[in-house]
């Protein structure tokens, strides 16, 4: 007897009409709508981010630096996809019991991206705060 598996979201329909490289996007835009849609910390990165992107822009921050926040931002919610990604494959494989090894892939997930949005916080800092007092 084969079992189904229920999941939270529709299944998309395939985009067959479309070139190798199109579906790519297509499945990656997909990925993107949902850590919108659904994940919260994602939402708080993108919004601290544009805070941090427009403070850039107001304090009229050079190139350079405004690259290196770009670079951070992109990490941060990088890491926030793959952290969500884990998280799915994770619930996946051991469903509703509790296993230490999941907990602790979640656990070390997270924390990736928490220190990656302290560093990012912190190289923010360094190159806004200067530039804001000037």
């Amino acid at each position: 007897m084969m079992s189904s598996v229920v999941t939270s979201t529709p299944p998309v329909p395939s985009p067959t009409h479309r070139s190798n490289l199109a579906q790519s996007f297509f499945y990656a835009g997909q990925g993107l709508h949902y850590a919108v849609s659904t994940q919260r910390n994602f939402r708080i990165h993108l919004g601290i981010g544009t805070v941090a992107l427009l403070w850039a822009a107001g304090v009229h921050l050079p190139l350079p630096q405004t690259a290196i926040i770009v670079l951070t931002i992109g990490l941060v919610l990088a890491l926030e996809l793959v952290n969500t990604a884990l998280e799915a494959v994770v619930d996946l494989t051991v469903g509703q019991t509790y296993h230490e090894l999941a907990r602790i892939a979640k656990d070390c997930a997270a924390a990736a991206v928490l220190v990656t949005a302290l560093a990012a916080l912190v190289i923010a800092g360094l190159l806004l705060v200067p530039a804001s007092l000037a």
